[in-house]
């Protein structure tokens, strides 16, 4: 269940967003293309790397151990 306080802060987030005018961003400049650019091919990369890592941490866990291999003589099954 939602808490009070959270749902009284999404009743009153579109208020606060109507306060703020369009473009009051102070001492903000426009982004160039390149530099936009740039942010979303890093972002692709970073995101691919935390990717590739979760992947190879997982797959060492999931491993099959050498026992594997042996035969145990009171468990159907294996063997």
């Amino acid at each position: 269940m939602v808490p009070p306080g959270n749902i009284l802060l999404l009743l009153l987030l579109p208020v606060a967003a109507a306060q703020i005018t369009p473009g009051s961003c102070s001492g903000c400049g426009p982004l160039s293309l390149p530099l936009l650019a740039g942010l979303v091919a890093t972002d692709a990369v970073v995101s691919l790397l935390i990717v590739v890592v979760v992947f190879l941490c997982a797959r060492q866990r999931s491993r099959p151990t050498q026992e594997d291999g042996k035969i145990y003589i009171n468990m159907p099954g294996r063997g």
